[in-house]
């Protein structure tokens, strides 16, 4: 559950989601509940294959959140595991970490008393020592034949070697052997009336059967790795990326975008820009399907497409959720498409103009004036038609001149429509006040386009904030409104795309500039040199030896010389 700014403020699981919402909004409820059913504003949630995995995730989502409502799972303590240690003669014990990567761990065990009762079977069923500290004299485990004595006995490695691998065996799930044989005990016992030690084998197995149950919130091989999944469907793209850190699945990030015509593309875009602001595991997990050549020519990570096993399954996972969030959210998406429309009507009225059906969006952008890009995002109906999007590179200006380049923009833009009689839009909205509105009218009045234009401005936090009319008259928008989220999004997305092909030419232009300086290095060597040092910055710090590995020496020298004089 989330506040209105987003911060999660509890978390929580139930066998049947709905009830569970429900009951927070029916009933009377005890002050502290009270509360945070006044401070919900958004939910979130992720289906997990059964109850122990939602236990599981439960707990690592309080740790990584700290929601300021939940009070079970807010210490340090996590679940604990069951050590087998890789000595001469191993033991098995109840350990919180699994830490010393030389030992074997099993679990995580859900609670203290699963993992008592599983390492009380295994003592009784492997003769491995129990002492910490190997004494000078046998203990009563010995005498009980559940220890082979190494106090005593010369004990051969190789059978200390043969129970550790039928321990690891028997954790791994092969208990079928031992459960008949525990089923046949208890059978025994019962048989002659002995109810109590009936009862006894019967916990038993039942502690085996749960700890050996497949799960997969929790790896003990302490890996970081990110798990991505996808569904496509309606034309979206819903995308889930699981993050786990220390063998704990901890979070997740999920991005709906309308798919494009090349949904590996826009897959691989996601990734990109996801790494480029934040950390790369040492692991990404992704579906089989997926065409990951450009991610691993950028990313330095270790991409694996699993075919089988517990990482298999952490993939289905994410895609089942990709799916089920996808599902959701065109749900939404129908129950609100009436509102969408009537937010673009709503626009009209606000502006006195007939309904806008397509609308046009620019934005502007450059640093100091260099790589000077322009990106226009067109909605129609308020849902946006990504096969109309366009992007234009300033030609024309020079310095950092945004109503010159929005000049150029849309001349060039309204030129070319009118000769080759290509739809015209409704509206116009671009990005600032009065300024960039006046620059737009400029064009369109020369063209003599009947295209109505308006401005959107952003507040100090730059969050949409105030529509501004074609005669620069400030239109208030109730923040509540259809209409205010509609314009929000609008103006994100057209940020979004200038910005995204700025980057871009931006990225190239920093390479190719350095490499058209030196002789000898063409598109061929541009693409090798790339794929391996990724960046300038990479490959200023490279040696000529290692420069020399894609380049003829030379050649090689040459390109170190022109990255490390000084401009």
């Amino acid at each position: 559950m989330k506040n209105k700014e987003g911060k999660v403020i509890y978390v929580g699981k139930a066998k049947k989601l709905k009830n569970r919402v429900s009951s927070y909004f029916t009933g009377v409820h005890n002050y502290k509940t009270t509360k945070l059913v006044d401070h919900i504003w958004d939910f979130d949630y992720i289906r997990t294959d059964s109850e122990k995995e939602a236990l599981l995730l439960e707990i690592n989502l309080i740790k990584d959140y700290a929601p300021e409502y939940n009070i079970m799972f807010m210490d340090n303590t996590y679940y604990p595991y069951i050590e087998l240690t890789n000595e001469d003669h191993p033991q098995l014990k109840i350990v919180r970490k699994a830490k010393d990567k030389k030992n074997r761990y099993f679990g995580p065990f859900p609670d203290a008393t699963a993992a008592r009762q599983t390492l009380q079977l295994l003592q009784k069923l492997f003769p491995l020592r129990k002492c910490r500290t190997i004494p000078k004299k046998p203990c009563l485990y010995y005498s009980l034949h559940q220890c082979m004595g190494p106090c005593i006995n010369d004990v051969p490695l190789e059978k200390e070697k043969e129970v550790r691998a039928q321990v690891v065996k028997f954790m791994k799930g092969d208990t079928k052997e031992k459960i008949d044989e525990l089923t046949a005990l208890m059978q025994k016992a019962s048989d002659e009336l002995n109810f109590e030690l009936a009862m006894e084998y019967r916990d038993l197995i039942k502690s085996v059967k749960y700890v050996t149950t497949r799960q997969h919130i929790d790896f003990s091989d302490q890996g970081d790795r990110d798990i991505l999944g996808y569904y496509i469907d309606k034309g979206y793209l819903s995308i889930q990326l699981f993050f786990m850190r220390g063998g704990h699945l901890l979070s997740h990030e999920y991005e709906l975008v309308p798919v494009s015509d090349d949904y590996q593309e826009d897959l691989a875009q996601f990734l990109v820009t996801y790494y480029e602001q934040n950390n790369s595991p040492k692991e990404l997990l992704v579906p089989q399907d997926l065409d990951t050549s450009l991610v691993e020519e950028i990313l330095e990570t270790k991409i694996l497409k699993p075919q089988r096993g517990d990482k298999k399954d952490l993939v289905d996972m994410a895609d089942r959720n990709a799916k089920e969030a996808l599902e959701k959210k065109f749900i939404l998406k129908q129950q609100n498409e009436a509102k969408t429309i009537g937010a673009v009507e709503e626009l009209g009225r606000l502006l006195h103009i007939d309904t806008p059906h397509m609308i046009e969006l620019y934005d502007n952008s450059n640093i100091q004036g260099a790589y000077a890009v322009a990106g226009m995002v067109v909605f129609r109906d308020g849902v946006p038609s990504k096969k109309d999007y366009r992007r234009f590179k300033i030609k024309t200006v020079e310095g950092p001149d945004d109503y010159a380049s929005m000049r150029e923009v849309i001349y060039r833009r309204y030129y070319r429509n009118l000769m080759e009689q290509r739809e015209m839009a409704d509206m116009i909205i671009v990005d600032g006040g009065i300024g960039q509105i006046n620059a737009a009218k400029e064009v369109i009045d020369g063209l003599h386009v009947p295209v109505h234009i308006a401005g959107l401005r952003k507040d100090d936090k730059h969050s949409t904030a105030m529509l501004v009319d074609g005669d620069g008259t400030e239109v208030p928008i109730d923040p509540k409104s259809q209409l205010f989220f509609l314009l929000t999004r609008m103006q994100d997305e057209v940020h979004r795309y200038a910005i995204s092909f700025h980057r871009q030419v931006r990225s190239k232009s920093l390479f190719a500039s350095i490499l058209d300086q030196v002789d000898g290095i063409g598109e061929k060597r541009k693409r090798k040199l790339l794929n391996k040092f990724k960046s300038v910055k990479k490959m200023k710090e490279a040696s000529v030896d290692e420069l020399h590995e894609v380049l003829p020496i030379k050649t090689a020298q040459q390109l170190y010389e022109v990255l490390h004089k000084e401009d």
